[in-house]
C-alpha cells in the first residue's frame, strides 16, 4: 500500500497523523509540503479526491490570506489554487492520500478510513 502524506513537522496534528500512520505499520512517503508545494495539478487532483473546494482547503487564519485578499469572492478556482501553491501556508495540513482517496488529519485519526 502506497501512502503519501504532505506533512508539516511543525505541526502538532500533522505530528500526530504521522505518528498514527507508523503505529499502523505504515511508512508514508513524506512529502514536506511547505519546501516542495505540490504543483497546481496535483493540488487540483487532491482537491477533487477530498471533495472539496480550493477555500475548503485554505488556511484562512494565515496573515497571508489576509495579506493576499484571498477572501474575494470573484477569485476563480484556478486563481485560488494557484495562491496555495505559490504559498504553501495556505494548505491545510496534513493531507493524506492512499488508496486513491484523500483525507485531512484533522483529527488524526480521520485518514484511517482511507487506508
Amino acid at each position: 500500500m502506497s501512502v503519501t502524506i504532505f506533512h508539516n513537522p511543525r505541526c502538532s496534528k500533522s505530528r500526530a497523523t504521522l505518528e498514527l500512520l507508523k503505529e499502523q505499520g505504515i511508512e508514508p512517503r513524506i512529502m514536506l509540503y511547505l519546501e516542495t508545494p505540490p504543483d497546481a495539478d496535483e493540488l487540483s487532483q487532491i482537491l477533487t479526491l477530498l471533495g472539496r473546494e480550493p477555500r475548503e482547503l485554505m488556511r484562512k487564519g494565515q496573515s497571508e490570506y489576509k495579506e493576499q485578499n484571498l477572501d474575494r469572492p470573484e477569485l476563480s478556482r484556478e486563481e485560488l489554487i494557484s495562491a496555495m501553491v505559490n504559498t504553501p501556508i495556505l494548505i491545510e495540513r496534513p493531507i493524506v492520500l492512499s488508496n486513491g482517496k484523500a483525507a485531512i488529519g484533522r483529527p488524526p485519526e480521520s485518514v484511517l478510513g482511507i487506508l
